[in-house]
């Protein structure tokens, strides 16, 4: 059995809500959880990101892609083929119903989807507001600091 009790770390952890909370759900994962899809997460710039998940099988009438919030679900289910008249011999491509969760980080944003060869890619961008960026402040001299005398009487 894990089981991992975390409450001390939320005492000593203020402003790490986000981080003690992805631990926790960490700790909740069904470890018998299959991982289908499987899927890469790809670098393809520096503030560009790639999502490639291999759904074979799959027309694109049959994904649904949805963005809400700062979440991104890919779901697919396929329709039944011809009424169920296909028999098969060996079945090794999978088929069946998948929904897959991405939380996304602050200001990524989903820019497009496409479909190739078997492959889902889904397009991601970083935009970071003008506001939020890292600027540079100039140091100016003042001058020479002004002393004030304490006189006692």
């Amino acid at each position: 059995m894990r089981a991992i009790d975390l409450s001390p770390l939320f005492r000593a952890s203020v402003g790490f809500d986000r981080m003690t909370n992805l631990l926790d759900s960490v700790s909740r994962i069904d470890e018998t959880a299959l991982s289908y899809p499987p899927y890469n997460i790809e670098k393809t710039g520096d503030d560009t990101y790639r999502i490639a998940m291999a759904v074979v099988g799959f027309s694109e009438d049959e994904l649904d892609i949805t963005v809400k919030e700062s979440s991104l679900v890919i779901a697919g289910r396929k329709e039944k083929a011809d009424g169920g008249e296909l028999s098969y011999l060996h079945r090794g491509i999978a088929t069946r119903p998948f929904e897959r969760r991405f939380d996304l980080a602050d200001h990524i944003k989903v820019t497009g989807a496409g479909l190739e060869n078997g492959l889902l890619f889904v397009e991601l961008v970083r935009e970071v507001p003008e506001a939020m960026k890292p600027r540079s402040i100039k140091i100016e001299s003042v001058g020479a600091a002004k002393v004030l005398e304490n006189k006692a009487a």
